[in-house]
């Protein structure tokens, strides 16, 4: 039995021929086409390069880069060589770097840019088994007396002038792969302790990308979707991948400062995305809202409704909207719903997945009664990413979706949501103890977070087990729900939840200190830096009674009673951050414990 990942570059080639793969920028704006002719060739040649470098079957080689073509050149290099690509995140510190290479013992790596070759380079005497550096951008120049680096035009051109043995030899690799074959580890984030390696074997790659094309049949290779999540995160390597399996043309984008306007210059049909994203959009819209007239937002509002009413009560649940009520949304589509979808980027907008952390139900009732189609799912990088998701007919807002084919789902102790199927991982690398640890005698893979599912068979996602909290007073609070609903407001950027054996629920806020500094001109409340701004008390003023305005809906327990405006963000170089962005909870609480204990007095 062939590989789908082994064999979809060799299909597609003969498919689409010099029809676009994937598109990137060099250097300016302008986006320049792949087409599956020239991906191919690359992939052949690079794949002919690791085999004359040495590189042996089950080898593992490391791709330390931001998104660009040439990481998934190099997956599918690796994939037709029955080599094992394993990514590392491009924010990753030097330790985190060493680590993943010695503990998958990688032969060689591909970095991106000239601080990621640095950083390798820096490391490179403490990891015995990295013999070779392959730089990606075309103006990183290896050092002076560094000679065992290759560019990667460089590294093409070696396989270009590979010997006929050598393309036989990678020719051979590529049919004798087998679904047991390992495809590639993805390390985790590590809120806590160190990162593990979940193996993901091809069956879980054929699985997934099968179970995907049963659920999401809107999707069809005249889709077009943009990738600016890392593609060292299982959510969108797996989404690009199903993309190039469904003959999609995908559009990289490099730099994800820049993906708001990449998104509008492209106008995908699909992308998958983070919350924080939705977030922004939908705080953006409501500041836009506030500045309108009382007859404009009465006309919002109205849309907003007959949205609702169309979208969610009726094209929801499979049933036909009446005549009348098609014709009201039709005029407010185009007068409103088309104009907002027009200024993201998505006039032509499929379906976009989101998952990652909660999304408020507000938001996404919002956007769905907008006409934007988001797909809530829920998945972890030991699953292949997706385990649940929106179906097309019958979805419910506030749920993670129902679970998709061929995957089990049950409910163990302590809510502990457990999965079980073809997309579940093989096992931790190297790490017997922790292997046994995610599995039930019975072989359900503990996921770790806390969850239900209702009446409809959706699946209601509650929170990670171990950062549910138990105050003083012996209630629970679910701290995620609490911070996905403070996300909503255009002042806050970050919050962390604390609770933990106290008497009350407090919160550490970020601000989003640009909106703040607007607050703080318009209304006369000098500051001369962030550190007075956030320790105003006007302005603690006013986001108190906006703190109070979106939590009032929350049990009397949950709600936040103290909270304290930071100065500075939570990085993921202060190691306050995981490389997914969720935050590191006991680093936070450690950190700011004089700021936490002043909360308590």
């Amino acid at each position: 039995m062939s590989n789908i990942l082994t064999d979809l570059v060799v299909d597609g080639t003969h498919r689409y021929g010099e029809r676009a793969a994937f598109y990137h920028q060099n250097g300016g704006k302008e986006w320049l086409p792949v087409s599956w002719n020239e991906f191919g060739a690359s992939v052949d040649a690079v794949a002919c390069a690791l085999q004359s470098l040495g590189i042996r079957e089950t080898d593992v080689v490391t791709i330390f880069s931001g998104n660009r073509p040439e990481v998934i050149i190099a997956d599918f290099a690796a994939y037709h060589n029955r080599v094992i690509p394993v990514s590392i995140y491009a924010t990753s510190s030097p330790e985190q770097v060493a680590y993943i290479i010695n503990d998958c013992h990688a032969r060689i790596i591909f970095t991106g840019n000239r601080g990621q070759y640095e950083t390798v380079r820096s490391i490179m005497k403490d990891c015995p088994s990295l013999e070779r550096i392959v730089t990606i951008a075309d103006d990183v120049t290896p050092d002076v007396d560094d000679k065992t680096t290759l560019t990667f035009a460089r590294l093409v051109e070696l396989g270009n002038n590979a010997t006929a043995e050598c393309r036989d030899e990678v020719e051979r690799r590529r049919d004798a792969a087998a679904p047991d074959d390992i495809a590639t580890m993805i390390y985790t984030s590590g809120t806590t302790g160190e990162p593990k390696g979940a193996v993901l074997p091809h069956s879980c790659f054929n699985s997934c990308m099968e179970i995907h094309r049963q659920r999401l049949t809107m999707l069809s290779e005249d889709d077009t979707s943009i990738s600016f999540l890392p593609m060292s995160h299982i959510f969108e390597k797996a989404w690009t991948y199903f993309c190039l399996y469904m003959g999609m043309k995908v559009w990289i984008n490099l730099d994800p400062h820049v993906i708001q306007e990449s998104i509008y210059d492209v106008k995908p049909t699909c992308m998958c995305s983070v919350p924080r994203f939705w977030e922004k959009v939908y705080t953006a819209v409501q500041e836009k809202i506030s500045t309108m007239s009382k007859l404009q937002r009465a006309l919002v509002a109205r849309a907003l409704k007959v949205g609702h009413r169309r979208n969610l009560d009726y094209l929801r649940v499979g049933r036909k909207a009446p005549w009348w009520l098609e014709m009201q949304y039709r005029f407010f589509d185009r007068r409103i719903f088309a104009l907002l979808r027009h200024t993201i980027g998505i006039d032509h907008g499929n379906i976009f997945p989101t998952a990652g952390a909660p999304l408020s139900a507000n938001i996404v009732d919002f956007l769905h009664s907008c006409g934007i189609n988001i797909v809530i799912g829920y998945g972890l990088s030991e699953t292949t990413a997706t385990v649940t998701c929106f179906p097309e007919v019958g979805y419910r807002i506030g749920t993670v979706g129902t679970v998709l084919p061929r995957i089990q789902v049950k409910i163990g102790d302590n809510d502990e949501i457990l999965v079980k199927g073809p997309t579940v991982m093989r096992e931790y690398y190297n790490k017997p103890e922790a292997t046994a640890e995610a599995f039930t005698a019975d072989g359900w893979f503990r996921t770790g977070d806390a969850g239900s599912i209702d009446d409809s068979g959706a699946l209601v996602l509650k929170e990670r087990i171990k950062d549910l909290f138990k105050t003083s007073n012996g209630k629970y609070v679910a701290p995620q729900a609490i911070e996905s609903l403070l996300g909503e407001d255009k002042y806050i950027e970050q919050v962390a939840v604390i609770g933990d054996n106290r008497k009350y629920v407090s919160a550490l806020i970020v601000p989003n200190y640009a909106a703040l500094e607007d607050y703080a001109r318009a209304n006369g409340i000098k500051a001369d830096s962030r550190e007075e701004l956030v320790a105003s008390p006007a302005i603690h003023e006013m986001m108190e009674k906006r703190i109070n305005a979106l939590t009032s809906q929350l049990a009397r327990h949950e709600r936040i009673k103290k909270f304290t405006l930071l100065a500075k963000p939570f990085t993921m170089e202060s190691g306050e951050l995981t490389n997914t962005l969720k935050t590191r909870r006991n680093i936070i609480n450690d950190r700011y414990s004089s700021h936490i204990e002043s909360m308590y007095q």
